[in-house]
């Protein structure tokens, strides 16, 4: 018998197939083991729903989709930036004033001095906001350290915080984000030290699941960049790219080179960058946080990557300068109101596109037998409501493997 069935429930599963949403009406879905183990339309049960499994519940004629997923995260880090926030709205750039010390390397400092218990504590507040609309995993970046202890500290972190939450965790080694004080002047031989101490220290202690790093004239080059990615490379991890973000660096050619399973923000994308994702499978994430945040006015083609067919994904890329966001309701409505996505290309974004980007696609981010049973019921009357609404949350109850994470169901 199964664990638990879930009856009277319409269900966007987000498989590509004709129907919208792959959308199910009058559905159901059976979970065995955490794992979904039937998935479709009432009518086809292979029997009584009482014989079928231990627990019977009704949804309430509620829509299920997918647990969200919030792929590009910086939700692990000390202190926060106001300061620079009422820097930028009378008058400087966000490239001035990482120039001139702030930015990265005041969190920076911030996040060295901050204790582990600290970390954790800030970043689970952060975490149960996003929770609370339905989001069951997430990306977490190191990249405030940009030391060996210091890196290593953010991703204990955030391996803790995946061993105590109801949350599926993977972590993403950032320490080419910046360039920390002690290396004033000294990029290629904080890339060297990174790329023989750090990253490898941290991978020894089973602490990284992919590597990122910063292609920016701010960051890091694209000479340097590479060789993050063959340290990468060497110990066996996928990467992914800061790419595009201020200026085409033409990280996204160095990116899907690589393999590289995404490749994020990507306002200033180039033709050659596109059809290079495309044809490695690099998913976009675009990230509206961080562009309606730093005021940025050159929108990321939308229209090149569905010509070219890269897949598209969403994230909060909460982090305390550029996006201190906590909402991913919010991303689907900044997705489809400044970036023109259409509600379900949004979901999608955040669901099986944002599971892709993990490198979780076989595992999660749509409603199919044998993947997790992570999945939200909400109190909409359509699955376009979820992008439609501003400040609103309709999560009735959040299931990861296959166990509601809430005690009661909300009206």
């Amino acid at each position: 018998m199964w664990d638990t069935l879930w009856l009277d429930a319409h269900l966007a599963s987000m498989t590509v197939g004709e129907a919208p949403y792959g959308a199910i009406e009058d559905g159901a879905i059976a979970v065995e083991g955490g794992r979904i183990a039937w998935v479709g339309r009432r009518v086809d049960l292979p029997g009584r729903p009482e014989a079928l499994a231990r627990e019977v519940r009704s949804c309430g004629s509620r829509w299920i989709t997918p647990g969200l997923i919030d792929c590009h995260t910086h939700i692990v880090h000390g202190g926060d930036r106001a300061h620079e926030f009422e820097l930028r709205l009378k008058g400087a750039r966000y490239e001035e004033i990482a120039r001139a010390g702030g930015g990265i390397r005041s969190t920076v400092a911030a996040t060295r001095a901050a204790s582990e218990a600290a970390l954790y504590e800030s970043a689970r507040r952060r975490i149960a906001d996003l929770q609370a609309e339905g989001v069951t995993t997430i990306e977490i970046k190191s990249g405030y350290g940009l030391d060996r202890e210091s890196e290593a500290r953010m991703l204990r972190v955030a391996r803790r915080l995946g061993a105590t939450l109801p949350l599926t965790v993977r972590t993403t080694f950032l320490g080419a984000h910046a360039l920390p004080p002690e290396f004033d002047g000294r990029a290629d031989a904080f890339i060297e030290f990174l790329c023989q101490d750090i990253l490898p220290s941290a991978a020894a202690e089973g602490l990284v699941d992919a590597v990122d790093a910063f292609c920016e004239r701010i960051g890091f080059t694209l000479g340097q960049t590479r060789k993050v990615f063959e340290a990468a490379r060497g110990l066996g991890l996928p990467v992914k790219l800061h790419a595009e973000q201020l200026s085409d660096q033409g990280g996204a050619v160095l990116a899907a080179a690589y393999g590289a399973l995404s490749a994020d923000h990507l306002e200033y994308l180039s033709e050659a960058g596109a059809r290079a994702m495309a044809a490695a499978g690099t998913v976009a994430v675009l990230l509206p946080g961080a562009f309606y945040f730093i005021r940025e006015t050159r929108l990321p083609p939308v229209d090149l990557l569905r010509r070219e067919g890269v897949r598209i994904a969403l994230a909060t890329d909460c982090n305390p300068g550029t996006s201190p966001m906590t909402s991913i309701l919010l991303v689907l409505n900044m997705a489809a109101t400044l970036f023109r996505l259409t509600p379900e290309e949004a979901l999608a974004g955040v669901t099986r596109e944002a599971a892709a980007a993990l490198g979780l696609g076989a595992s999660h981010g749509t409603l199919e037998v044998g993947k997790a049973a992570d999945f939200v019921l909400w109190n909409i009357t359509r699955p376009a409501e979820l992008a439609y609404r501003i400040g609103g949350n309709p999560a009735a109850l959040a299931v990861r493997g296959g166990q509601p994470l809430w005690p009661a169901m909300r009206s």
